[in-house]
């Protein structure tokens, strides 16, 4: 398991209407590697808002579909959760992921440029 690998996970959290999901692995790999049961990451829908937030994936991540991580819905997941294969981001999509993280958490501005303001 990799940062930027994608996972179908079953039953991805009790409020999820959908039997499974697919999540990115988005925490750091010194956690990953380690021995906490779980790991962050983020979700993929099928909407687009043009959030940058969110980050489009499709067909050469391993989906059916056009689609996109949304990272202001991090989750954590249980590792043993993480089995069933999709994909992986490209170093590019990579880069465009830290960009909507720092983004979601409020680091940088919505245009992923400039600091968010404080206050």
């Amino acid at each position: 398991m990799k940062r930027g690998e994608l996972y179908r996970v079953r039953r991805p959290s009790k409020t999820d209407p959908r039997r499974s999901r697919v999540v990115v692995v988005v925490g750091r790999e010194s956690v990953i590697e380690s021995r906490l049961s779980t790991v962050i990451c983020a979700p993929v829908y099928s909407s687009y808002h043009g959030l940058g937030s969110q980050v489009v994936v499709g067909i050469d991540e391993g989906l059916k579909h056009e689609s996109s991580i949304h990272c202001d819905e991090l989750m954590s997941v249980e590792k043993q959760a993480l089995t069933d294969y999709v994909g992986s981001l490209a170093a590019t999509k990579l880069n465009a992921l830290n960009v909507a993280l720092l983004i979601a958490i409020g680091i940088y501005d919505d245009t992923g440029i400039g600091p968010a303001s404080a206050g």
